[in-house]
């Protein structure tokens, strides 16, 4: 199987279905990544991540994994999606913000159980990039290095952003229970209920799955 470095550039050769296959690999992980941040409007946000890859391949150089780059251009059109949608111009500063913040509308995400409900509750209300480091940690498996890379922050810092979300995550928990089992339970296994709120977002992704974009637009 071709690694993502020679379908990157087979794909830069002109060969679509490198571009293609590019995607593919990644795509459920990038549907979940937007789906618990943007809902109905995740079909959008991919398209415009896609087509950001689409106009800046040249630009990439390797310095990272394809997959952190992919991630990083998904973070970004997280925040330009919220600028349109209120309104703000690009000065304003959103990491330090929820999602929950940019849009208390109920969540479209139909969790299997209590604790996911409890988690995935919690994790908006988390400053936006704490709550993707959280999930680039725990989803991803990325290494603070790669995380760094996608917040564009040190990455001696990563570490001390996780324990840092990871309290404020607690905390907002705490608060949010509707029970004290659920609760005990959510925090019990906090890395396990993670995992299992990562599953049931990436089936969600394989299940609403459509054609986004073709790789190969100019």
């Amino acid at each position: 199987m071709a690694d993502d470095f020679a379908l990157l550039d087979a794909w830069r050769n002109g060969d679509l279905q490198a571009g293609s296959q590019l995607f593919d690999r990644h795509f459920e992980s990038i549907h979940r990544f937007l789906r618990n941040k943007v809902g109905d409007d995740t079909d959008e946000v991919m398209q415009r991540t896609l087509l950001a890859c689409v106009e800046t391949r040249d630009r990439f150089r390797g310095a990272s994994s394809f997959r952190t780059y992919l991630f990083g251009v998904a973070r970004l059109e997280l925040l330009a999606h919220y600028r349109r949608k209120r309104k703000m111009d690009s000065h304003v500063e959103l990491e330090s913000r929820s999602f929950f913040d940019l849009d208390p509308s109920p969540s479209t995400i139909v969790a299997r159980h209590m604790e996911q409900q409890i988690l995935h509750e919690a994790l908006r209300r988390l400053p936006i990039d704490l709550q993707i480091a959280l999930e680039l940690h725990y989803w991803e498996a990325m290494s603070a290095t790669e995380v760094a890379t996608v917040l564009e922050i040190p990455a001696g810092t990563v570490k001390s952003r996780l324990r840092r979300a990871k309290e404020m995550l607690r905390d907002t928990m705490a608060g949010l229970a509707l029970s004290k089992p659920a609760l005990e339970s959510t925090l019990g296994d906090l890395a396990g209920w993670a995992k299992s709120l990562g599953e049931t977002l990436r089936e969600g992704a394989a299940v609403s799955r459509k054609p986004v974009v073709e790789p190969g637009t100019p």
